[in-house]
Order: structure tokens, then sequence, then C-alpha cells
């Protein structure tokens, strides 16, 4: 039975609201389908405003891996700005998808990606205004299985009442695996009710039912066990890793928007993985191991994408993109395809001892030298080694000599602040390192026109981390030491109007701390937040810190637990964590060595390094035997060819 657009009653008042092109769909590369033509319906949401969703790798991807199955439909939704959600619940317009327009809640499944935990309020929005009841318990057959997915979803718990599922991992594979179990189960008659369905899902192993799971906790809070309720529902979910990059070249028609977006550019990741063992690092640390696309399968890809595009800029993405085992190659190949015409590359922030001027100059061929991104993440040597992010400072002296010799002007330097053992000497640091950089850049370029900016965030500790068990520092000791920091740069008159200085203040980390490390009674104070008016909570200008910490004293009283025990307390080795029960491939045993290691580095009793295993011996944290996969790496010895110069 045919679904029908909402667009008629939508249109008539489109012009009542800002930015009225992001929800009309009809981008380049789109793709519609006649409803009664398939048999399995995807809505996939990246939920936070078109400018950022749309750009979005992972949804662009699995968007086109599920449509090239002729009996599978997928359409996007985003988040609504407060203008629309108004409109919308004044004529009462469901949330819709831009594709065709159609109602989220007509799907089968409402896949959701989370690439932060501060998405959670807007997903309850877009579930209220699609008539899908909040609480997974209250949801029939008729309602769309919800699935969340993203690096976020490798602690779901303070979601688990909302969604239906969770995936673990790369998608690609793992969405055609659901729309069979999805399929199978509609063509014979839907047996069982949605229960049925769940029931098949979790049987697979590879996705995560939260209501076939029960949480116990002890009298002093603390989780006592997590333990199916289900005789077939498995003790542990594992991940999901994707082999083999080369046979999943996507995006192979990439959306082009029709609105301004965050990233105007076609994006290729070169690789996924990242083993260079950074301990605050999630990113790296769930997506292990490294997995290498070729040479010929980046150009291939990069060839279609600027020709079905039109982009001018093209983005090798990756955790760490220098790293590629023929980076080199690559971006001479390209840079030779493209010399003279519009198009241009670019790399994300590079390792400091990954960089050379070689591989910069590529980049640059085409006369666009925007500037150089680093990230030393500590600002003091020792704090550099708790991390195990393995860079002097004479390292990056060299490397920023190098850029600002050969033309550079501006560096921009990423740094954390709250990082475990972190001293208010170590925050200070940063100055002197920024002051140092400027001071070089001058010395060997003769120009006064070097510029540095600092960038700075505060350290969340995350799930299927080394330091997944540290304190996260609170809010006003985070807020007094960037405070120093930016005084004693200001104060410089040699060197202060040279730095640009960008932080955030320490309330939206602790709010995404407890997001990231909280358990299932988290979630009574996101719905709590959400019924208050919480919407967008990553744009500074919608978070409220106090509605988040208000809703936190309502929603966990009587529990015996707190704002501060969910974030600034140190965690023990015996403590049950509320996503031990899902399996990251990583050994428990391996990350809390590491997590000692850190600290036995922080007050100098050890100076113990952890190198990149794609150079050197395993050294057991596990992800390999225990996922069945390896590590695939170059170099091939290939080329670029038979792609000529344009």
């Amino acid at each position: 039975m045919s679904v029908e657009s909402v667009f008629p009653q939508l249109e008539p008042h489109l012009l009542s609201v800002s930015k009225p092109i992001q929800y009309v769909g009809g981008e380049l590369n789109m793709v519609t389908k006649e409803w009664d033509d398939v048999e399995v319906r995807w809505v996939l949401m990246y939920p936070d405003a078109y400018e950022l969703g749309l750009p979005n790798q992972g949804v662009q991807i699995l968007y086109e891996v599920l449509n090239e199955r002729e009996w599978i439909l997928a359409e996007r939704t985003y988040s609504v700005w407060p203008d629309m959600e108004k409109l919308l619940r004044d004529k009462q317009i469901p949330q819709f998808t831009v594709d065709s327009h159609r109602p989220v809640g007509a799907f089968d499944l409402f896949g959701i990606s989370f690439s932060t935990e501060l998405g959670y309020t807007n997903m309850l929005n877009a579930l209220d205004l699609a008539g899908i009841p909040l609480h997974a318990v209250d949801r029939s057959e008729e309602h769309p299985v919800v699935i969340a997915g993203g690096h976020a979803a490798f602690n779901p718990e303070p979601i688990s009442a909302f969604i239906d599922a969770a995936v673990l991992g790369d998608g690609e594979e793992v969405v055609l695996k659901i729309s069979e179990v999805v399929r199978e189960w509609k063509g014979e008659g839907r047996p069982g009710g949605r229960t049925e369905l769940l029931r098949r899902l979790a049987v697979s192993g590879s996705v995560y039912v939260p209501q076939f799971y029960d949480v116990e906790y002890d009298d002093a809070g603390a989780i006592a066990a997590v333990v199916p309720n289900h005789p077939e529902a498995p003790e542990r979910v594992r991940k999901h890793t994707l082999m083999d990059l080369d046979q999943w070249p996507y995006p192979r028609n990439p959306l082009v928007p029709l609105a301004e977006t965050v990233h105007e550019r076609f994006s290729v990741e070169i690789f996924r993985g990242c083993t260079r063992g950074c301990r605050f690092c999630q990113a790296g640390m769930i997506t292990r191991p490294v997995r290498e696309r070729s040479i010929e399968t980046i150009a291939a890809m990069v060839d279609n994408g600027v020709k079905k595009t039109g982009f001018e800029e093209v983005g090798l993405l990756s955790l760490s993109s220098a790293d590629h085992t023929e980076i080199g190659e690559v971006a001479k190949g390209l840079a030779d395809r493209y010399e003279g015409t519009n198009v241009s590359l670019s790399l994300p922030s590079t390792r400091v001892d990954a960089f050379n001027i070689t591989l910069a100059n590529e980049f640059s061929r085409n006369g666009r030298r925007s500037g150089l991104t680093f990230a030393p993440e500590g600002g003091s040597e020792r704090m550099r080694k708790v991390i195990n992010k393995m860079v002097t400072e004479e390292d990056l002296i060299r490397t920023v000599a190098a850029a600002y010799s050969h033309g550079w002007r501006q560096v921009k330097l990423y740094f954390m602040v709250g990082l475990p053992t972190e001293q208010d000497e170590d925050v200070l640091q940063i100055a002197e390192l920024a002051k140092r950089v400027i001071a070089t850049g001058r010395e060997v370029s003769g120009r006064n026109d070097i510029r540095c900016t600092v960038s700075i965030g505060g350290f969340v500790p995350k799930p299927h981390t080394p330091f997944q068990w540290a304190a996260q520092l609170d809010v006003e000791t985070t807020d007094r030491r960037l405070r120093e920091l930016r005084d004693t740069v200001r104060a410089d008159k040699r060197y202060g109007r040279a730095i640009g200085f960008r932080y955030h203040d320490g309330q939206p980390g602790v709010i995404e701390g407890l997001l990231s490390r909280g358990d299932r009674r988290v979630g009574a104070i996101i719905e709590e937040v959400w019924r208050d008016g919480g919407r967008f909570d990553g744009w500074s200008e919608h978070f409220s810190y106090e509605r988040w910490t208000a809703a936190a004293e309502r929603g966990l009283e009587g529990t015996g637990v707190d704002l501060d025990w969910f974030t600034t307390r140190e965690r023990e080795y015996d403590e049950i964590l509320p996503w031990d029960h899902l399996d990251s491939g990583l050994d428990k045993d391996w990350l809390w060595a590491d997590w000692e290691d850190a600290l036995a580095v922080g007050d100098g009793s050890s100076d113990v390094e952890v190198e990149d295993c794609r150079w050197t011996p395993c050294y057991d944290c596990g992800v390999c035997p225990e996922m069945g996969t390896e590590i695939q790496i170059g170099p091939t010895g290939k080329t670029l060819l038979p792609l000529s110069v344009v």
C-alpha cells in the first residue's frame, strides 16, 4: 500500500522557515523509488541539521549500499530547526524524509548514526515528530525498528529505552543482513510480531537488542550484573569489521547538496582504522585493524567522484591520512592529474611525525595554501607521553620551521585540556609552545605576518579506550586552566597578537562525559532534558548546562548516584562498566595495563611507549584474533595509471 508524500501540506509554509531549501530534497545523485516496488524500507538519519548531516560519509555510504538493491528503499531525514518543529506541530505534519517527503513512521527501519552523544535529544525529537512512541516497549509491529549506529553506539546504554537495537562497527555488510532478516520475516507474514523480529536480529550475535538484557545494581549504585533475559541472546555482542575496502568503493554516486553545508568537497576514505595507540582516542581503538584502500581504488574513486559531483576539492580522509603506505604516490599522482584545473586536494590534520614538505607541496600544487593543521594534543612533553602521542617539542618545531620556510604563513595546533595526571603547568606549556612556533616562523621566513591558531577541546573519557577508567576534570578546574592559558597568551606583547586562541568551556564536555560513560539510568535524564526543550545540544547557542544539571538531579533521584559519579570519578578494574557486554575486540586486561602504563609515565616511574603494530610486532590488543581480522596495508607497488592528466 502506497505512502503519500507530505510535501503538498508542507510546501505552502516553507517560506515561513529559515533556509527552506534544506527541507526540499532534489539533490544531485538522490535516489527515489516507488513505495510498492520494494520489500524493505529504511529511513536513515544523522541527528543534526542538514548542513552537518548531508556530508556525513557514513550515512551517504549506507544510503547508496541499500539503494543499490532493487528490493530495498533508503531515504534520509535530518533534525529540523525549532521554527520547522513548531510548524510541523502546529500543522500536524510528521517528521519526513527529504527524498520523497514520506512520513518517517511509515518505514520498516529507522537507522540513526551518532558521531556524538550530544545528538540524543535530537533523536527523541525526531521520534516524537514522527509519531513513533519514545520508548521501545510501547511500539508495535506497525512502527519502524529503531537502530543506533556510529561511534556512540559502542555504549548505547543511555538510550537503550528509546532504541530497539544497536549495531557496533562498520555498517556496509550488516545493513544488508538486517534487511534480509526483515524481508524474510515480512514474507512469512510477520510471525511473532515485533518481538520475533528482534529475536531474529539478536540471535545473529551481530545486533544488540537492549530489551533482551537486564541490568542489576548493587546497594552502592554500581552495576552488579548485565544478564541476558532471552535464552537465545548472546552473552556478548560483537562489532562488525569490513575487510577489503577495495570491494566497497563507496560512495560511487555522492550526494551534492542544494544548501550550503559544512564540507563542500568530495571525500574519499583512503583507509579505515588506526593503531597509533593514542590512549584517549576512541575512534582509533574501536576501528582496528588498519585496512587501506589501494592506490588504484583511491584514484578511481577520486576520478569518479569529481566527474559525478563537480566538487573542486577532494579530501583524502582517515584518522591519520599521512600514514597511508603510499600517500606520497597518491598525492603526486593526483596532483599531476589535476594540475592546472580547479580541483585541489586536502588532508585533515596531519601528525607531526608523518609530515613532510614534499607531501605538503603536492597537496598545494594548485596554489591553495590555506594553512597546515597539526594535533600535538598535549601541551607538555610529559602529557604527550601519558597519552602515547610520541611527538617531541623539537619534532614540532622542526616541522613548522620547514612549513614556514617553504611559504606557509598559518599553522593550526590542536590540544586537549583535562587529560589524566595533567597539572596547571602542562596546560600553560601550550602558550610557550605557541610562542616558540611563532618565533621559529619569523626566523626562518624573515617575515612578521606569521600566524598560529591554538584550538583547545576538553578531554572526555570514552568507552573501549585505556582512559575509560579515568576521572574527568571538573568544570571549574577546566575553565580556570583555560582562562589562565588565555591570559598568558594575551599578556605577551611580542607574540600574543600572532596567536589565535579558540576553546570550549568545560560544561558541554561534562555532559558529553555523562552520556559517553552513562548507563541505562541516564536515559531518564535525556528524556527530561528533551521534555524541557533540549534540542541541538552540540550547538553552543542551544546548549544549556543548567537544564542538564537540573534534569540529572531529578532523573537520578533515589538511585544513589549523581552527575559526578558518572563523570569526575575514577573507576577500578573490577567495576562492571555499562558497555562490558559489547565486544569491540579489545582485551580488557590489555586496556587496563595500558591505563596503568599511562599513570606510570605520568608520575615518572616508567617511560614505556606503545608502538604502531603496522610496523612493529603485535602487542596483543586482542582485536585481530578476537574478530578474525588482519591488518591490510601496502605498499602495492601499483600506480595511478591508467588515469591520464586532465
